[in-house]
């Protein structure tokens, strides 16, 4: 059971956790130690092990679950209100833009890449982010098929699959090349296959 945090206790908690997470998108994993964050953090040993009592494995969940909020943070509220094809194009332009000046550092490859997937807590930590992330994208799409949209038989679990995947794959491309094409073109293909024929809808036909 987690301990109760005064309001002073819980900032220097978030604080710590915040200057960890800078240093490992910055250094990576292997580079970061507690000693590296308590200079970064301006934090004593004492204070460190008030908070993470079992020290780098306690502060690094910590970590992966700050970076797992940050990845939709930075897609909100744009992810939270897909309710017309032109919002949806706004939170892709939202997505190519973050992960183009995040680059290297963006959350998404420090939850992944650099905190691991080794530990099964962090792998909990992932899997929740990545069905949240589809709940969105999910309650998006079926918000075009009730405006007509697209059509009425786009299946919505699997088009939601279709643009997590584009989106992360995309990301994981651009963290291997340095090159965000993979994530433009991948988004854009997995969009417009919301609209191609036969996912578009039908036009109604006036009664003669």
């Amino acid at each position: 059971m987690e301990r109760a945090l005064t309001a002073k206790g819980a900032a220097t908690r978030q604080r710590i956790v915040e200057g960890a997470a800078a240093l490992i998108r910055e250094r990576g994993v292997p580079n970061v130690g507690l000693d590296d964050i308590r200079l970064a953090t301006s934090t004593s040993k004492s204070q460190l092990f008030h908070y993470f009592p079992d020290g780098k494995a306690d502060l690094f969940l910590a970590v992966a679950a700050y970076e797992a909020d940050q990845v939709l943070a930075d897609q909100l509220p744009m992810l939270g209100d897909l309710t017309s094809w032109r919002k949806w194009q706004a939170w892709r332009r939202r997505v190519i833009q973050k992960y183009d000046l995040q680059r290297q550092r963006c959350p998404l490859s420090a939850l992944t890449s650099q905190l691991g997937l080794a530990n099964p807590a962090t792998r909990t930590i992932v899997t929740d982010l990545l069905d949240r992330w589809h709940g969105y994208l999910a309650t998006g799409v079926q918000a075009l098929k009730d405006a007509g949209e697209i059509d009425a038989t786009v299946d919505v679990d699997h088009a939601a699959t279709s643009i997590l995947t584009a989106v992360t794959g995309g990301a994981g491309m651009l963290q291997a090349t340095n090159r965000i094409s993979y994530l433009e073109i991948a988004l854009a293909e997995a969009l417009d296959g919301l609209r191609r024929p036969g996912n578009r809808p039908r036009r109604k036909v006036s009664a003669a």
